[in-house]
């Protein structure tokens, strides 16, 4: 018989935090901020959890996504690459998945990114 939890997955996720961001390249966004729409799911090195430790406390991923949101950063790709390397910095996070959504980018339709990175 198996060990309890040998195939298991541990995923923490916050998904769809708005923010309003300083970000874009076009002159009539720079210095404006806009919306965007983050959902970021994190892979743990813990297939189980039981103590808080051994898992990424919520808060800390929406406060990284809020602090990055106070810098102008020009693309989307590049805040969910960078919000990706905070989170993987984190002990114990194997994968960070983050999704961002800028809901006015286009005018039907909803523009986004999905960038995965591994540590």
């Amino acid at each position: 018989m198996s060990p309890p939890h040998q195939n298991s997955e541990t995923r923490v996720r916050v998904r769809e935090l708005p923010l309003l961001a300083d970000i874009g390249i076009n002159p009539d966004e720079i210095g404006r901020r806009q919306p965007l729409v983050i959902t970021v799911e994190l892979l743990l090195e813990a297939q189980s959890v039981s103590m808080i430790g051994e898992t990424i406390d919520y808060r800390r991923i929406a406060a990284a996504a809020e602090a990055l949101a106070q810098v102008h950063i020009p693309l989307i790709e590049t805040f969910a690459h960078q919000l990706g390397d905070i989170c993987v910095g984190w002990g114990g996070v194997i994968e960070a998945c983050v999704n961002i959504d800028k809901p006015f980018a286009l005018t039907r339709g909803l523009a986004g990114v999905e960038v995965t990175v591994r540590r």
